[in-house]
């Protein structure tokens, strides 16, 4: 089991907060687990740097999950955490992946019942779901959740439309559990206003995207480089029928003025090479829509979702044509004009936040937060 980083008396300060402890990294700052692009290699950069990273394990084949499980566990000897979804084909072999691997934690949206939950935590495996509306976040916790993480509507990807600093401090009002803020999180400021607000540190998507460790292609990084302009980054539903952050370009505007029949036809051509991807066959992925189906039409959108904003992500994140697919961004990226190593980055982060606190507490701090 990978060691949990236990700070020295000097170290007890401003940083060190419950998630932090929960966790065993050194700071409380959460890279989260972006399809393509939370690889084993960002996932370990973010963790030797002191933050806690997590894999995303929704868009590797069910084949090699394990595999980048183990090549992360070659890369770090420190705690990382694993993302999953409960729709994908291959949840139940992720589950039992991250109990075999100790995993530290995993973080996952809607899905995993109140079983699934208890059975990570008896197996040492924290549960820290991803939430953006309060009843979502008191729900989670009633299922089990040992901390959560609210996501303002500043968040890349899909997102709510709640700014974090008003959903934040609704949520730490309505939990128990160590909050983590999420959306519109990209510096030390940041970091220092999170803390200061009660949250127990900040999950942030874009900023780790935009690290040299990123394997995002260097096309699609400038892409995201030349964004300076928070008006570019906007909420769009021509995806999936769901409110999703993205950077405008050319693909998206062309989805935006498809007829729906248009947006259909490209759904089930990417849910069908999704299923290709994923080893899903055709019986369960008729499985799975008749199920959402019979339920509600917020299930069928997220199942939509499942089979087609992969793809169109994939084409710009992978294959490194930015104009040939979509680009999920939080409105943060307009504010980041260049590339840090996790470690530049983390440093930085590190530096600001102390420098914040200690100018609103008028006390200087020592080394790694600890107050004079």
């Amino acid at each position: 089991m990978n060691a949990l980083y236990v700070p020295t008396p000097q170290e007890n300060g401003w940083l060190q907060t419950d998630i932090v402890r929960l966790l065993g990294c050194r700071y409380p700052i959460i890279q989260t687990a972006m399809g393509w692009v939370a690889d084993a290699r960002l996932t370990a950069a973010t963790c030797n740097a002191g933050g806690f990273g997590f894999l995303a394990a929704a868009t590797i084949p069910a084949d090699k999950i394990e595999a980048e499980i183990a090549r992360l566990k070659s890369l770090t000897d420190k705690p990382f955490g694993v993302n999953l979804h409960m729709f994908q084909p291959n949840a139940t072999q992720v589950i039992a992946l991250c109990i075999e691997h100790q995993v530290r934690a995993v973080s996952y949206g809607r899905g995993p019942d109140k079983a699934t939950v208890k059975r990570l935590k008896d197996a040492g495996v924290l549960c820290i779901p991803t939430v953006g509306a309060v009843k979502h976040a008191v729900k989670a916790v009633q299922l089990g959740a040992d901390a959560v993480t609210v996501q303002g509507g500043e968040g890349g990807g899909h997102t709510g439309s709640v700014p974090t600093n008003i959903l934040l401090p609704q949520v730490l009002d309505a939990v128990s559990v160590p909050v983590l803020a999420a959306g519109g999180y990209y510096n030390g400021r940041g970091l220092a206003s999170a803390l200061a607000a009660g949250a127990a540190g900040v999950a942030m998507g874009t900023r780790f995207l935009m690290t040299r460790e990123s394997p995002v292609p260097a096309d699609t990084l400038a892409r995201y480089l030349k964004v300076d302009d928070v008006n570019a980054i906007a909420v769009s539903h021509a995806v999936d029928g769901l409110p999703q952050r993205m950077i405008a370009n050319a693909y998206l505007d062309k989805l935006e003025h498809s007829a729906g029949w248009r947006r259909l036809a490209i759904a089930l051509g990417s849910a069908w090479q999704w299923k290709r991807q994923t080893g899903m066959s055709a019986g369960q992925m008729l499985a799975v829509l008749g199920k959402s189906l019979k339920e509600d039409r917020t299930k069928l959108a997220e199942t939509l979702m499942a089979a087609n904003a992969p793809v169109l992500i994939q084409r710009a994140m992978v294959d490194g044509h930015p104009d040939e697919g979509v680009l999920p961004s939080g409105q943060a990226a307009a504010a980041i004009a260049e590339l840090l190593s996790c470690e530049q980055l983390i440093s930085s982060l590190v530096a600001e936040a102390e420098a914040c606190l200690a100018a609103v507490y008028h006390r200087q701090p020592t080394q790694q937060g600890a107050v004079a």
